[in-house]
């Protein structure tokens, strides 16, 4: 495969995934947020009796790891052309500081005592209070994921703007058959 060629497949994972990620965290802050963090305790408790068989932390992480993996690959192919580079570089550092490292250290740790820790072992007042931390952060995750979707999209744009006119390499008649 050509390298113009992987740098587009490239381009179109990172830009599939990190949209991908980002509808995911959207989709939940209108649909899931509502009801888990409603009412808590009480509707963190529905929460774990819901969310069962499956549930953000089986959708999000080898998500996460895909835009981390994708954007890694596009940042290597794209180097060299500094029209596209720092619109990806840019991308994966925004993910990984916004969904990945603030993931890790601040939603890890609520999410242990609201969701790992067995029911009674914190007071009400403190799950409200950790509840209420988990939606403020929330929006940062959510920021990250948009603006990692808008840079990562940009420069798949730019890409195909720049090679769109240009025609692929002439093949020898007969070449392929």
């Amino acid at each position: 495969m050509s390298r113009r060629r992987l740098t587009t497949v490239a381009l179109i994972a990172v830009v599939w995934t990190a949209m991908l990620s980002f509808g995911g965290v959207a989709a939940e802050t209108v649909m899931l947020y509502p009801n888990i963090f409603g009412d808590p305790p009480a509707s963190l408790d529905r929460a774990r009796e819901f969310l069962v068989a499956g549930g953000p932390s089986d959708y999000f992480p080898p998500l996460g790891a895909a835009v981390v993996v994708s954007g890694l690959a596009a940042t290597v192919l794209t180097w060299r052309d500094p029209r596209l580079r720092w619109w990806i570089l840019g991308a994966a550092a925004v993910f990984i500081a916004c969904d990945f490292v603030f993931s890790v250290l601040f939603f890890w740790p609520r999410n242990e005592v609201m969701f790992i820790d067995p029911v009674g072992t914190h007071t009400p007042e403190y799950l409200r209070q950790v509840a209420g931390e988990f939606v403020a952060g929330h929006w940062v995750r959510l920021t990250g994921g948009a603006v990692t979707a808008v840079l990562t999209f940009t420069a798949l744009l730019r890409w195909v703007r720049a090679t769109a006119s240009v025609p692929a390499p002439a093949q020898p008649v007969g070449a392929g058959r």
